[in-house]
């Protein structure tokens, strides 16, 4: 029984997981970058002699499951990223434990209207994070785009081809900016934004670090992505800028003890680091760019580095961590079914709306602005309404494990007729566009 064990988590790559989970050691699993792990790994084992700490480098979506899977004894020390939704997950499984000794308390009790930690005692916040709109400024300059400033902006033509975005489905970072979107337009009137901005992208990418990398280089003009991975492009040289919308939220990126883990003393010691001045100031550094949860008055922060508490005081989105976390499986799967996997279809009846309500304003047609109307109705209405996602059945649902044979089979074929639904409401709308524009004679 011991040897199939061992095959078994051998092949399901848990091997290193288990070696690591040795006195001494503390494992902790994240979606941040190496940039970023890196530092805090040699920071910490330099002040700590004796402590090492392993990196399990996963997605968000990806170290939930991880953690689920494994039992107790088997699985990380620490759970590092910035979804607070992802921990509120992980919390409902009681795959979490409080550690209230590691909380600095030199940092505020929350940052505009949102606690700092959890009211749950079950994960900290240390670092914060808003969400927003970088851009490659020569890229904007060669092609002649003007600076955008509001998410709203992003749904105008002359940015067509030149956005990306990565999917919440494979970047928490990306799920918080759509979940910010969803809470302050309201679930319709935000998945019509969405749905619109969508339209213009050039690219969904699956990991988040990728759009960031292709803004800094110039293969996309505009990215949106979370503050850090625009400010570390922006601080380490690149011709990149960066801007939070009004309808924005300033959210704590978290860090957990994992409930069962082996190194609990060890696992502590590194959280409480990550919450101190030394730890805290590492997050200036230009190729990591992330905001502190300590006062600017402790640390040496760059000169015009943006300070989170004004962001929040402008920000208009008071982010709901218990909504988000309820809807969090709907959210990504939508996302995927609709734009995702059916981007150059939601692309294709974008460009003809665009032209065909350019077309109508110079010359207007009763009859075209109907079927115009018809189009943008089927592109940007969700296939999931309001009332659906404040159904409890339904959202228990997608919690359900997809292990089980019927839940699986149950949710791909309601995925699969939405990605279904999707395509036919694109093609059709498509048409009923290209036919307005026909009309504009």
């Amino acid at each position: 029984m011991q040897r199939k064990w061992h095959a078994a988590a051998l092949a399901a790559g848990l091997w290193g997981a288990v070696m690591a989970a040795q006195a001494g050691t503390v494992t902790v699993i994240t979606s941040f970058p190496k940039e970023l792990t890196a530092a805090y790994k040699k920071a910490f084992e330099a002040a700590n002699p004796g402590i090492t700490i392993e990196i399990l480098n996963k997605n968000t979506t990806a170290a939930v499951a991880y953690i689920r899977e494994l039992p107790e004894g088997q699985r990380p020390d620490v759970m590092w990223a910035s979804a607070p939704d992802a921990f509120e997950v992980l919390a409902s499984y009681k795959l979490l434990q409080p550690a209230p000794e590691v909380v600095n308390k030199d940092a505020p009790a929350k940052i505009g209207n949102h606690p700092l930690n959890a009211p749950s005692g079950m994960y900290y916040g240390q670092a914060l994070a808003g969400y927003g709109i970088s851009w490659n400024t020569r890229y904007l300059t060669a092609h002649k785009l003007p600076e955008p400033k509001e998410w709203s902006d992003l749904l105008k033509p002359v940015y067509h081809g030149h956005i990306a975005i990565s999917s919440p489905s494979r970047s928490g970072t990306t799920q918080l900016t759509v979940e910010t979107i969803l809470q302050g337009e309201g679930w319709d009137k935000g998945w019509a934004q969405l749905l619109e901005m969508m339209g213009n992208a050039a690219a969904v990418t699956d990991r988040s670090f990728a759009v960031p990398d292709g803004v800094n280089s110039g293969q996309y003009g505009i990215g949106i992505v979370i503050d850090f991975l625009a400010l570390a492009g922006k601080y380490s040289g690149y011709p990149v800028d960066f801007v939070y919308p009004s309808m924005t939220a300033v959210v704590p990126a978290n860090i957990a003890l994992v409930a069962g883990a082996r190194n609990i003393d060890e696992a502590k010691k590194f959280m409480a680091y990550t919450m101190s001045v030394p730890g805290q100031q590492i997050l200036f550094e230009p190729k990591i760019g992330r905001l502190p949860i300590l006062p600017y008055s402790m640390l040496k922060p760059p000169a015009g580095y943006p300070v989170p508490q004004d962001i929040a005081k402008r920000a208009k989105v008071q982010f709901n961590t218990e909504l988000s976390g309820q809807r969090y499986p709907v959210v990504i799967s939508l996302f995927d079914q609709m734009i995702t996997f059916r981007l150059k279809e939601l692309q294709a009846a974008t460009k003809s709306i665009q032209d065909a309500t350019a077309a109508l304003k110079a010359k207007p047609n009763a009859r075209g602005s109907e079927l115009l109307a018809q189009a943008r109705s089927l592109a940007y209405t969700p296939l999931v309404g309001a009332d659906n996602v404040k159904n409890p059945e339904f959202l228990e649902l997608f919690r359900k494990s997809r292990r089980d044979v019927a839940v699986a089979k149950e949710l791909t074929g309601m995925e699969q007729l939405w990605s279904e639904k999707a395509r036919a409401n694109y093609v059709r709308a498509k048409q009923l566009a290209d036919e307005a524009r026909g009309l504009a004679k």
